[in-house]
């Protein structure tokens, strides 16, 4: 199954549920990959966060109901996973401009949000500067911390700023193998289990041999292919590779995402550009 197929049927999924509990680890699942990969995947492809996007089409859906059947406002609202008829009021006051009362009246203004559907339309106006990069196995040395899924893209920024506090990465620095071909500061999102788990571990690391420092973990990366890809040092340079990596190159390359870590590399700022590690299959 391709992309596009994947995030079609993960499309389908949160259709079907809409009026339940929606696990965004049973989400992933339908698209083959892990709770927060998908999370970040569907949100460069989008524009619009998953959270974002479901809260839209099942608000969307509630005016449909209040528009078109004599359901109690209270009914409505449970139905799309309020706890109250105030909370529901907040929230479709926010998307709507008007309150679920005045949704039955004619003439009134509503939004709606439709299903969304993928259809990749690969443009090819700006080169990727990528290779594939065979390593054998090596070890990263970092501090780690437990993320939850769904507030990840909230705490990971913090992490970065709480490690450069404590001097985290003159730490790493120091201890680095500077032979090996990763050679920055790594960013590494591992043990999601692809999709079975709602947290997952955020590691600032380094490839190195050494002892693990105090309060540092080792993780040892099994032999794989990885496509490197050049970004530009800029703040938003690595988050432009990871959108295009997902819209512009995954659905026309050779090659899959494999079931190991993604790793961003931060070279040093003399070097003016960053890359993205991610290890890949060959598609059958």
């Amino acid at each position: 199954m391709d992309w596009v197929s994947r995030m079609n049927e993960a499309i389908r999924y949160i259709e079907d549920h809409l009026t339940e509990d929606i696990a965004y680890a049973e989400v992933a699942k339908v698209a083959c990959c892990s709770a927060y990969h998908f999370q970040r995947m569907f949100s460069f492809m989008t524009d619009v966060s998953l959270s974002e996007y479901i809260r839209r089409r099942r608000l969307t859906l509630a005016a449909f109901e209040l528009q078109s059947s004599n359901v109690k406002v209270i009914d409505v609202a449970l139905k799309y996973g309020y706890d109250s008829p105030e909370a529901f009021a907040r929230a479709f006051q926010n998307l709507h401009g008007t309150t679920p009362t005045a949704a039955r009246n004619v003439g009134t203004k509503l939004k709606a949000y439709p299903r969304m559907t993928f259809q990749f339309s690969i443009k090819g106006v700006a080169e990727m500067n990528y290779r594939i990069e065979e390593l054998s196995g090596f070890t990263i040395v970092g501090v780690k911390e437990r993320v939850n899924t769904e507030n990840a893209f909230r705490l990971v920024p913090g992490i970065w700023t709480g490690a450069r506090e404590k001097g985290v990465f003159e730490k790493l620095w120091e201890i680095r193998n500077a032979t090996h071909k990763l050679r920055g500061i790594l960013g590494v999102c591992a043990n999601g289990e692809w999709g079975k788990n709602e947290e997952f571990d955020y590691l600032l690391a380094i490839v190195s041999d050494q002892v693990p420092p105090e309060g540092m973990i080792r993780m040892n990366v099994p032999e794989a292919a990885w496509a490197v890809f050049e970004a530009p040092g800029s703040p938003d340079g690595i988050q432009d590779i990871w959108k295009r990596l997902y819209t512009e190159w995954l659905p026309v390359s050779a090659y899959d995402l494999a079931d190991l870590p993604a790793i961003e590399c931060y070279l040093p700022i003399e070097e003016n550009k960053n890359e993205l590690w991610v290890p890949v299959v060959r598609k059958v």
